[in-house]
């Protein structure tokens, strides 16, 4: 399974984001500055817009450092590891706390895509946390598995 072309590319794209991402988050004071001379409402809520998105950027790179933390495990063919389930519960309150930054957002300006990205990151949360259960349950089944052999 990890010698799959799409579980490479996959990886790459993650790494790319990841990184990505971290220039993203440093330079959103700057980029809003930017963005504030074409949109007044930019200009009009720079502090907490920087604020929020700085904040739903850092939980968005966690997410992304847990799904590469994921990734290690594929590539070592091992998936079925307590380490994923800590991975899928972080990834699940990083995206509560992200829909949570959106929806604080809708206080100074309500719009299409802040509701949208509330109900993807609240269902993302609540998909990475089934998730985490049924790896959880996977593991258990796993190790006693391991131990009957």
């Amino acid at each position: 399974m990890s010698k799959s072309p799409l579980v490479r590319f996959t990886k790459i794209v993650l790494d790319f984001m990841f990184y990505t991402g971290i220039v993203i988050c440093i330079t959103v004071p700057f980029l809003f500055k930017l963005v504030g001379r074409y949109y007044s409402i930019f200009r009009e809520f720079y502090l907490p817009f920087c604020i929020i998105f700085i904040i739903a950027g850092v939980f968005a790179l966690v997410i992304l450092w847990e799904l590469r933390s994921i990734f290690k495990t594929v590539f070592r063919e091992d998936p079925f590891v307590r380490e994923n389930v800590r991975s899928l519960k972080r990834m699940g309150v990083s995206s509560f706390c992200i829909a949570f930054a959106m929806l604080t957002r809708l206080l100074f300006v309500i719009t299409p895509a802040a509701l949208v990205l509330v109900a993807v990151f609240a269902i993302a949360g609540l998909f990475s946390l089934v998730l985490s259960q049924v790896f959880d349950q996977a593991v258990t089944y796993k190790q006693e598995n391991d131990l009957t052999i």
